[in-house]
């Protein structure tokens, strides 16, 4: 990387943070938007996880586009337009998506309102694929961690207020008991014509801003032999959208399409693993099992950190949960994701250059401070945050799983692996606030993972590692297909049964960082050494 030596770099990170609010405030405010849908369109729960399918689909899809288009070319095509430029046309293209929204909702189709989700997710890919890179490169290389965890906080402090803001545009307020088939259109419209409006004023303040240059000179390496499964794994994220007009046609159930999207994936993976270990030509990043694996760690991790808020809703809707109502869901997950603010906050800590007292009591410190911030934000929105105080025991685990991970990617990654399972198997075997607290537990669970995940991952790929790095993004994609995969369980099964999902996730994540190590140390890696770093 190259940049100029402008003494704006300070400012231009906190310029550049402003996007990366946004993809916090929208993705965890599908958290609500979801059950909303469901009951204003009288969707199954399947047909409401679609929502999260377009949204992270079109992270794939974008990243995908990006990726086939710099192959055929042989050009770093988001270099050539250069950084500033990528994230400003990602943001006009998220204002698109925004505005088609509200001819969207009036037409009353949840198809043309899916339509809207992916371009606006097609705005965030382009933006996500820039800004990352562009904050590493606003200084040192030993300093990208610290900046990148500060984006990563400023994310989540956004995912936190996301479910919080769209519960009161909906609903007017935390308190209110309005039935969301009541709710008027115009509420929606009003929240997406403001975001529209937010999303061009922060473009056309990015395209006034001085921000410093930024150039790549990698060359594009080429790895003609992984075209192949990433077209088939396309295909099967194809399948899922097609899942109800093939079984309308071949009288098949609907779920058999859904469960084989996700088997053409995993077996796509594992397959590729065998096949170029024996022949590495042509593979490029994928030649190294540790990068495969952390494909499907990458697709799992976000699959399971989000379809655990995304079915939340009607899972708090039953009354062994509460039966809340759908506007009362907004507090828990704000908690949701504010578990993960609070993981992530304290993970941040190892960044900075502390003694070893003093980031012992900051990590003790830190996680409470951050469930205070979460607290206090659902407070001002008229919640009783009483009832969610007692969640602070599930903080205490945090800490001591930090303090036992020691920032060690196989250890910690390992560790919170097995915690997520067991706060899930415990969500499944009870009721009432444990299982909801332990179900939400997963957020913590999750918060430290992606930094591990793509450490282990990336780590021996030399001169593969921005192609390797470029694969795991794209496999964001399991936030699109793991939530309908718990979605279409949950019909069959029950909202409460389909947390076997979660449980599978973390168990595989587990799994994977001890294989991870295990290939790292062939290869002649000590994992011990290795540090996990910033967040995603």
């Amino acid at each position: 990387m190259e940049q100029n030596n402008s003494k704006s770099n300070g400012s231009a990170l906190y310029t550049l943070v402003t996007v990366f609010f946004f993809w916090g405030f929208l993705a965890a405010s599908n958290g609500i938007f979801i059950p909303f849908c469901k009951a204003h369109f009288h969707l199954s729960q399947f047909e409401s996880q679609l929502i999260d399918f377009t949204f992270y689909g079109g992270y794939f899809i974008g990243s995908l586009i990006l990726y086939f288009a710099s192959a055929a070319t042989k050009v770093d095509i988001l270099n050539k337009i250069g950084y500033k430029n990528g994230i400003i046309y990602g943001l006009l293209l998220s204002a698109v998506g925004a505005l088609i929204m509200v001819p969207a909702i009036n037409s009353g189709s949840f198809a043309f309102i899916l339509l809207t989700f992916f371009i606006i997710a097609l705005g965030f890919s382009l933006q996500q694929t820039a800004a990352n890179p562009f904050v590493v490169a606003l200084g040192s290389a030993e300093t990208g961690t610290h900046r990148l965890n500060f984006a990563g906080g400023v994310n989540n402090f956004g995912s936190i207020w996301g479910p919080v803001i769209v519960g009161f545009v909906l609903f007017g307020s935390a308190s209110a008991k309005i039935p969301a088939e009541q709710v008027k259109i115009s509420s929606v419209n009003t929240l997406y014509l403001i975001l529209a409006g937010l999303f061009i004023a922060v473009a056309a303040f990015f395209w006034i801003s001085k921000l410093p240059t930024v150039t790549s000179d990698e060359k594009i390496e080429p790895s003609n032999k992984a075209n192949k499964p990433l077209g088939v794994i396309f295909i099967a994220f194809l399948l899922i959208l097609a899942a109800s007009p093939l079984a309308d046609a071949t009288h098949v159930p609907k779920a058999y399409f859904v469960y084989a999207s996700l088997a053409i994936i995993l077996i796509t993976l594992l397959s590729t693993i065998a096949t170029s270990s024996k022949h590495k030509e042509g593979w490029g990043a994928m030649q190294y099992p540790q990068l495969i694996l952390g494909m499907l760690a990458i697709f799992t991790y976000v699959g399971v950190e989000v379809t655990i808020q995304s079915n939340m809703g009607a899972l708090l809707e039953t009354p062994a949960f509460g039966s809340y109502t759908t506007d009362q869901v907004a507090p828990f997950i704000s908690l949701y994701w504010g578990s993960l603010m609070i993981g992530r906050w304290t993970g941040a800590i190892a960044a900075f250059n502390l003694s070893k007292t003093m980031k012992f009591v900051l990590t003790v410190i830190v996680p409470f401070i951050a469930f205070g911030v979460v607290l206090l934000v659902n407070s001002i929105s008229g919640t009783n945050v009483s009832m969610l105080i007692p969640y602070a025991g599930f903080v205490a685990v945090l800490v001591i799983g930090f303090l036992i991970g020691n920032q060690k990617p196989v250890r910690t990654l390992a560790l919170f692996g097995v915690l997520g399972a067991i706060f899930m198997i415990v969500g499944l075997m009870s009721a009432g606030m444990i299982a909801i607290f332990s179900f939400t537990a997963g957020g913590l669970c999750c918060s430290i993972m992606w930094p591990s995940i793509f450490s282990l991952s990336v780590t021996g790929l030399g001169k593969y590692t921005s192609q390797g790095s470029a694969f795991l993004i794209m496999m964001i994609l399991g936030g699109s297909i793991i939530p309908p995969v718990q979605g279409i369980l949950a019909d069959s099964s029950g909202i409460h049964a389909s947390y076997i999902v979660p449980v599978i996730g973390f168990a595989y994540l587990a799994f994977f960082a001890w294989k991870a190590g295990v290939e790292l140390k062939k290869q002649g890696i000590d994992v011990d050494n290795l540090e996990a770093g910033g967040g995603h």
